[in-house]
């Protein structure tokens, strides 16, 4: 009679080296079933967008050719029901457990309680463990006991915990099965766009992989770290970490990003909770923030965290929200955003904030149409993430903006980009356009850029309505307002 094997269900985990599930299963001695699932039965708004389907595809390539070389074969499922899948595999395959690392989608936590539950009226163990966070949701409290509703109270209380648990190293051997499930081929499943081939221009941008995620930290750490405080505005200058998609596949995990984060610092004799690289950190926690709203706040992603928002006088206008999906707004910095978006399946975190202030408060378009956007189009789109920043710049969620605080996208383009050379390398029909134009082109003698669009709103004038209308909300005293430049 063959060994019976532990189950390990791959999810947002794509990685060998710290995934503390297949880590527990390879150390138990028994052999090991990797398993990874394709579930058509997410619910359809919260389906993969099809930028993250390319990256999925590339990434379960990296991550079955890893397992292979280890003597571990990923298996391959496509399925209606992802719970009665793993529930059919653990009893065909005779499995003494089923081993999983969390997800904290409010969808994804159902289906697991749902799973366990399943399993254990079936005599199976089960286990699941902590490889997305450096802390679980729950953990991160304030001194009375609740979960942090501000940033800042939020880093210092996870602070205070001390450093997260040190990562795992990638096993060195995995003892596959006996019993092997038929597979499906990755090809079958058609992640990839074919007619038209929209996604063509990501090869040259991207390389998915827990190979690339940890050699991208380590040029990041090398070559970037020490611009990160003031370059990470800029959106020409490669002052950022891109790590994001290969975080939301969990290619390399949060808590290896720190501990190799303070672990260069100490090589350098340098304080890692000071300057850039305590920044560096603080936007790693800006993410466990995120997912701690969203665990607390279920319906995060579709409802206003502060409710006198649902009352807010949103503008339903499909052409205005076609041009700024299509960067044909007129305003330069906000459509080389949405360009670069589109071309990459990214978008500089700057610029993000800059097209989401404009969509929401220059438009007044409700933000959640702004964020089903972003979910099909981002490669790092995450659930968390995307519904905690949209709210953040509404002025409807946690840590808000005053809502006097808008966006100036002229004023932000001339700071951020005072050479024009982000702008100009999406926008290239303002290549003729001098720097003292070019974020606002439509003030230049002359007409320098012919194929370029007017603006589909004043500016002065659409802050003005949106001002009005924020203070309908009664927010603030209108006299305070201030532009965000």
């Amino acid at each position: 009679m063959s060994e019976k094997p532990i189950l390990v269900w791959f999810r947002q985990d794509l990685r060998l080296s710290d995934n503390p599930a297949l880590t527990a299963a390879v150390d138990s001695g028994a052999p090991v079933l990797p398993v990874y699932i394709l579930d058509d039965k997410t619910p359809g708004k919260w389906a993969p967008g099809g930028a993250s389907r390319w990256w999925l595809h590339h990434s379960l390539a990296a991550l079955a050719e890893r397992l292979e070389k280890r003597g571990g074969a990923l298996h391959l499922v496509r399925s209606r029901d992802a719970t009665e899948t793993i529930r059919d595999l653990a009893r065909k395959s005779d499995a003494a457990a089923v081993y999983w690392n969390r997800c904290y989608e409010p969808f994804a936590i159902a289906r697991d309680t749902k799973l366990k539950q399943a399993l254990k009226t079936d005599g199976i163990d089960t286990e699941s463990f902590n490889a997305s966070l450096l802390f679980e949701p729950w953990e991160v409290k304030t001194k009375s006991g609740t979960a942090p509703k501000v940033f800042s109270p939020y880093w210092r209380a996870l602070r205070a915990l001390g450093d997260p648990p040190a990562p795992h190293p990638a096993p060195d051997e995995i003892r596959g099965a006996d019993f092997a499930p038929k597979s499906d081929r990755l090809e079958d499943w058609n992640l990839l766009p074919t007619k038209p081939d929209w996604a063509a221009g990501f090869n040259s941008h991207w390389k998915p992989g827990e190979a690339s995620a940890q050699s991208r930290l380590d040029w990041f750490l090398e070559t970037a770290l020490d611009d990160y405080t003031d370059g990470r505005n800029f959106p020409a200058k490669p002052s950022v970490s891109r790590l994001s998609p290969h975080l939301h596949f969990g290619e390399i995990g949060p808590r290896q990003i720190w501990h190799r984060t303070l672990a260069f610092c100490h090589a350098e004799g340098r304080n890692p909770f000071s300057g850039s690289a305590e920044h560096f950190l603080k936007e790693l926690v800006w993410r466990e923030f995120s997912h701690s709203l969203l665990y607390h706040n279920p319906d995060l992603p579709e409802a206003c965290l502060k409710p006198e928002f649902e009352n807010f006088p949103w503008e339903k206008s499909d052409k205005a929200l076609r041009a700024w999906q299509r960067g044909q707004t007129g305003i330069p910095i906000v459509d080389a955003g949405m360009r670069e978006l589109w071309q990459t399946g990214y978008m500089h975190n700057r610029v993000r904030m800059i097209c989401a202030s404009f969509l929401i408060k220059h438009l007044m378009v409700d933000w959640r149409a702004g964020e089903a956007w972003f979910w099909n189009t981002l490669l790092d789109a995450d659930l968390a993430n995307n519904a905690a920043s949209w709210q953040w710049v509404a002025g409807s969620g946690a840590d808000a903006a005053p809502y006097f605080r808008i966006f100036n996208p002229v004023l932000q383009g001339e700071k951020f980009d005072p050479d024009g050379v982000y702008t100009r390398r999406w926008v290239p029909e303002l290549a003729n356009v001098p720097d003292r134009y070019l974020q606002k082109p439509w003030e230049a003698p002359g007409n320098l850029a012919p194929a370029y669009p007017a603006p589909i709103v004043d500016l002065a004038a659409g802050r003005e309505r949106a001002l009005a209308a924020y203070k309908d909300l009664g927010n603030a005293e209108p006299e305070k307002s201030v532009a965000w430049g």
